[in-house]
Formats: structure tokens, C-alpha cells, sequence
């Protein structure tokens, strides 16, 4: 495929070391404020990282809606598994590890894991992740060009994360149970 340039291992290493430099500086910036003030960074960090987790569930379906038109093998197919791959290595993966590592802190520090709207989020929260999952063994179907699915189908698959995040946002915000 022309005009693509991957990364070689040295830039993929640099890149990653200068992430865990940066984690363990915020980290450390984080820990100087103490537990009370931990926990409103801890939030604001989980908020981003379910931001990031929900941008990169509502793009991939989008992008495998154009994958299952484009002939496999072609030029548009190449370059459609390298934005799904790279979607989903280097944003979604991250970023729902992230979710789920900050949002358990914060129910347990938060909530001790009590509340009936706690214990619906999680499942809506468990339900993503399946989704999550769909998605990711998706990404390595169409990467060995096995998709069976038609565009309709990722079309609908779509609108799951979305229903998925409405419920969330309403247990969270308006917490109802």
C-alpha cells in the first residue's frame, strides 16, 4: 500500500516510554494532593478516559460501515484496517482499561460500592465492555478479510454504545434508584 508509512519499533518504543514518563509525572502530581484531593482529579480523569472510550465505540462501527462496501484487498479496504486497528490499539484499548481502573477507585472511595444506581451502571458498564469486545474481534475479522457482516448491520451495531451511554449518564447524573 502505497504512500502508508508504519512506524518502526524504535519510534513505537520512544513513544511509549515518553507515555509511562508522563503517567508517572502525573501520578506523582497526583498523589502530592492527598486522598480528598485525589479524588476530584480521579474523577476528572475518568471522565476523559470514558470520553475517549466513547469517541473511539462510536467511530469504529462508522468506519467498519465503509469496510464492509470497500472490496477486500483493495486499496480503501488497506487503509480502513489500519485506522480500525490503530483505533482501537492506541485509543479504545487505553482508554476503557482506564475507565474501568479510575471508575472502581471511584465507587469504592466514593460510594463503597453501594447504590442500586451503582450496581445498574456497572451492568450497563459490563455491557459496553462485551460491546467492546464485539468490536475488537470485529477489528481482527476484518483485518484477515473474514467480515460476513453487511454495512447495514455495523449500522445498528452503531447505536448500541449510544443507548449504552444515555442509560449511564442518566444513572450517574440523576442516579433514580
Amino acid at each position: 500500500m502505497s504512500g502508508l508509512v508504519k512506524p518502526n519499533g524504535g519510534t513505537v518504543a520512544k513513544r511509549a516510554g515518553i507515555a509511562v514518563v508522563l503517567f508517572v509525572l502525573a501520578a506523582m502530581l497526583l498523589l502530592s494532593f492527598g486522598p480528598s484531593g485525589l479524588y476530584v482529579w480521579i474523577k476528572a480523569l475518568h471522565v476523559i478516559a470514558v470520553m475517549s472510550w466513547m469517541a473511539g465505540m462510536l467511530y469504529l462501527p462508522r468506519l467498519f460501515v465503509y469496510h464492509a462496501d470497500a472490496p477486500a484487498q483493495s486499496e480503501q479496504s488497506e487503509l480502513l484496517k489500519i485506522m480500525e486497528q490503530r483505533l482501537l490499539r492506541v485509543i479504545i484499548n487505553p482508554a476503557m482499561i482506564l475507565t474501568w481502573v479510575l471508575g472502581l477507585w471511584l465507587a469504592w472511595y466514593g460510594f463503597r460500592f453501594l447504590g442500586t444506581w451503582l450496581h445498574l451502571k456497572f451492568l450497563a458498564v459490563i455491557a459496553l465492555s462485551a460491546c467492546h469486545g464485539y468490536l475488537s474481534t470485529s477489528v481482527r475479522l476484518f483485518s484477515q478479510d473474514m467480515n460476513t457482516r453487511p454495512s447495514r448491520h455495523w449500522r445498528l451495531v452503531n447505536e448500541v454504545p449510544t443507548i449504552l451511554m444515555i442509560i449511564i449518564v442518566i444513572l450517574v447524573i440523576v442516579k433514580p434508584f
